[in-house]
């Protein structure tokens, strides 16, 4: 039995070592984080911002495997949604910069001179499907 224990143990802690490097990889291979500091002219902080990406993460993983619940009123999901939205399209900006997904998108579809109408208009159908499924689809 202490055997199986500890084969959990150590198959657990191996795996969320390896979640772990993924997804430093992943926001170092992007650049995130220093295209943000870049951009925000706050370089400065720089292990602020470092901090909050381990504090964020540790304490993310914390939460979604432990039955933590916080009794708080629903207006709270409306700036921790906000804040998620953030992240995931600064995510996913940086993942499209990095491997210039709209140059490439517009030139086959052939409206290389109309590529800001192009971002709108995928920001705008993002922004309508969320609002759809949430208001449809949660109830909300």
């Amino acid at each position: 039995m202490m055997i199986k224990w500890f084969m959990l143990l150590f198959t657990g802690f191996a795996e969320g070592l390896a979640v772990g490097c993924g997804f430093v990889a992943f926001l170092s291979v992007l650049g995130i984080i220093p295209r943000l500091m870049q951009l925000t002219k706050t370089i400065k902080w720089i292990r602020l911002y470092e901090w909050a990406v381990i504090l964020g993460a540790v304490s993310g993983g914390w939460f979604s495997l432990s039955p933590v619940y916080l009794h708080a009123s629903h207006y709270w999901f409306i700036p921790i949604g906000l804040l998620y939205g953030i992240f995931v399209g600064m995510l996913a900006a940086a993942l499209t910069e990095v491997l210039n997904v709209f140059p490439i998108l517009a030139k086959r579809i052939g409206i290389d001179d109309k590529i800001v109408m192009l971002m709108m208009a995928i920001v705008l159908g993002k922004i309508c499907g969320s609002l759809f499924h949430w208001l449809y689809f949660a109830g909300l």
